[in-house]
């Protein structure tokens, strides 16, 4: 999703963001869930779970238009928040799904090449379990996926919960530059 409301990715913004989300996987989980997520900049990329494509063109526009609200009252403005239309691609194999976890999570290091953390705070990088560096998991993984105040769902899809794993593990050194993954796709 490209934005025109620019730094989406600022400390002031961000909190904004997340809890939009956060708010969007409550409104219908069994139908539409935000598994994962990067803000930048200017657009957002997101791994969506949805059961059709009803399911995802509502949960995306009630996203769009609850961070729009949101980010508007935030910074006392009113008027367009996004560019364009969110586009979508759906995902197919294991290998593709691995590509777009690394793409997600690290697509900081393609906009920020001079930062050299090795988790992005802007993104639903924190509360991934599957990196090969965390073998239990993230500190407080478990009550930032579940519960109330959960922010991202855990995946229900075979291909996202455990399927990428058969193209191999993810570090938190990965990025998209080194999956292989390219811009068309994002």
């Amino acid at each position: 999703m490209r934005s025109s409301f620019r730094p989406l990715r600022h400390p002031f913004v961000f909190p904004t963001l997340r809890s939009a989300i956060a708010a969007s996987n409550r409104r219908a989980p069994e139908h539409f869930r935000i598994v994962h997520f990067s803000v930048q900049v200017d657009h957002l990329h997101l791994l969506i779970e949805a059961t059709d494509k009803h399911e995802l063109s509502s949960g995306m526009r009630s996203l769009a238009i609850r961070i729009a609200r949101r980010v508007n009252a935030l910074v006392h403005r009113c008027g367009r928040v996004w560019a364009d239309r969110w586009h979508a691609h759906t995902l197919a194999s294991p290998r593709e799904c691995r590509h777009a976890l690394a793409y997600v999570l690290a697509n900081f290091r393609k906009h920020e090449p001079a930062n050299r953390a090795l988790v992005d705070r802007y993104s639903s990088a924190p509360y991934f379990a599957g990196f090969s560096e965390y073998s239990s998991g993230p500190m407080g993984f478990t009550a930032l996926v579940a519960g109330a105040g959960a922010v991202v769902l855990l995946p229900r899809t075979w291909l996202l919960r455990v399927g990428w794993r058969k193209s191999g593990t993810l570090s938190v050194r990965d990025g998209p530059c080194r999956t292989g993954m390219h811009e068309a796709s994002s």
